[in-house]
């Protein structure tokens, strides 16, 4: 996978969207719509952490890629999908992730957790 010039500043964004979601005052805020999944990536074999943000309904969880087309972590769980984690109030979850692409191009993760 070829690195983008823009790796150093996601990777500083992300830092700070994910410090953002853990800190004591705003973190309840933040957290609401922003969680952090973990994964491991299906070439790799490496562990990732990245912040995406959710919806939520019950035991289902919804994660829109925005630019789906710079991202690769999405593709992680394309097909049968795979295993994730998510932090959600404070908690890690699991949950088994599938990603879906509709006829304009938009992607989603749905995610349904386990009990």
């Amino acid at each position: 996978m070829s690195s983008s010039p823009f790796a150093p500043l996601v990777r500083l964004v992300n830092a700070a969207v994910s410090a953002l979601a853990k800190a004591p005052v705003v973190g309840r805020f933040v957290s609401r719509g922003i969680t952090e999944i973990t994964y491991v990536g299906r070439r790799t074999g490496r562990t990732f952490r990245t912040p995406v943000g959710y919806r939520r309904s019950g035991d289902d969880v919804l994660i829109g890629v925005e630019f789906p087309d710079a991202k690769t972590w999405w593709r992680n769980f394309l097909g049968d999908g795979g295993p994730l984690t998510l932090t959600l109030d404070g908690t890690d979850r699991t949950g088994h992730a599938v990603t879906t692409r509709d006829g304009q191009g938009r992607v989603s993760v749905r995610v349904r957790l386990d009990a």
